[in-house]
């Protein structure tokens, strides 16, 4: 055997990551076998975390492309297995630290990921396609970038993102996000029931664990950015939510109309009841540029009245005793809304657009605020009396 090659062709598996736990393949024991023929043949065998994996076609492609990328390698023939059921347990323990009882990583005192709550005092303010346009911003940037769905019972965000029939892979009782094509992990609801279709009918107690599933149960690796789609209004699941992330930063979207600021301000309210910060509002569906008017002629026609998002954040200021700025105005766009249709959203399918520059913009604002303390448990004992 060709101990040299060989050495080269483990460092180059090396680099290939499980496309849905984003680790290396060899850290996760998944690769079984390797052997080099003296004349440059690679053999492999490679386990699949479970049977039926979704994504076992981007594994054979990248482990093919890796290995047939070293020098001296004449042919790669590579065979797929299914890992044990010993094997997934090992695999479970790696992942969850060997933990019986998994925690919030993101509450934890040593969390660096910054964690962001999108609310909305009503729903079809467009909050759901402000998250998903905003993971998409910030994975763009080179983030690693996560979406929570806790919009229990109006769960979109797959859609949105072009993943609404994907399911995830489970390894023992941990749940893997579903990765999209833009590098964004996501988990709702509504890739854990039985049928798409399928009804969710439930109230305080099984909304709570069902957000803490998607947190604890979920296996998130390491993130830059958390994105949490929060359901309309102040009811359980806002509760929760600051129950178990109190560290978590709220950003409230609203329309220009009265009728939608005055229950955004609700929405703020409840986050500060709930010890979280409001880092500001952004305000959708602004204006429409006038379709009959040249770009330079700024000429806007206020379809839905104007101010709203202003009052939102001098209320909200005024209330809390800190500065809560309007991130943006994202002016009504068909593209916008044509792209959450059909899973390509504006910021990567159009980002000239004026929707998109604006929602590139409050992404950046977001992405470069700094891990608040606000919330967090420090680790700290009390010492003893000198």
């Amino acid at each position: 055997m060709n101990t040299a090659l060989l050495d080269q062709v483990r460092a180059a598996l090396g680099t290939v990551n499980d496309p849905e736990i984003k680790r290396p393949i060899t850290d996760l024991g998944m690769v079984d076998s390797v052997e080099v023929s003296p004349s440059g043949e690679v053999a492999l065998h490679v386990l699949l975390t479970v049977a039926g994996c979704p994504l076992k076609d981007t594994i054979n492609r990248d482990v093919n492309a890796a290995v047939r990328a070293v020098p001296g390698v004449t042919d790669v023939s590579l065979s797929l297995g299914v890992m044990s059921p010993e094997q997934r347990a090992g695999l479970k323990d790696k992942l969850s630290d060997g933990k019986a009882q998994r925690d919030i990583q993101f509450a934890q005192p040593g969390s660096l990921t910054k964690v962001f709550a999108i609310a909305s005092g009503k729903g079809g303010v467009g909050k759901s396609s402000v998250t998903v346009n905003l993971a998409l911003a910030m994975a763009a940037q080179g983030l690693k970038v996560g979406v929570v769905d806790a919009d229990i019972y109006g769960h979109s965000v797959p859609a949105m993102l072009g993943v609404a029939d994907a399911r995830p892979t489970q390894v023992e009782d941990l749940i893997m996000p579903v990765p999209t094509e833009s590098g964004v992990s996501v988990i709702s609801i509504g890739m854990l029931k039985p049928r798409r279709d399928q009804v969710v009918a439930w109230r305080g107690p099984m909304l709570d664990r069902a957000l803490v599933q998607m947190l604890a149960d979920v296996y998130w690796g390491d993130l830059d950015v958390l994105l949490l789609d929060l359901p309309p209004g102040t009811g359980d699941v806002a509760i929760s939510l600051g129950q178990h992330l109190p560290g978590a930063e709220v950003v409230v979207v609203t329309t220009p109309q009265e009728a939608a600021a005055e229950v955004a301000e609700r929405a703020g309210t409840m986050a500060s009841m709930m010890h979280q910060r409001v880092v500001g509002v952004v305000e959708n569906m602004s204006f429409l540029p006038c379709p009959h008017c040249p770009p330079e002629a700024d000429h806007r026609l206020e379809v839905f009245g104007a101010g709203g998002g202003d009052r939102v954040a001098q209320t909200l200021s005024q209330r809390f005793g800190y500065d809560v700025p309007v991130l943006g105005r994202i002016p009504l766009d068909v593209a916008l809304r044509e792209g959450g249709d059909v899973g390509a959203p504006i910021v990567t399918a159009d980002p000239t657009a004026p929707s998109a520059q604006v929602l590139r913009s409050v992404a950046e604002t977001l992405a470069g605020r700094g891990r608040g303390l606000a919330g967090m448990q420090l680790g700290l004992t009390p010492a003893g009396r000198l």
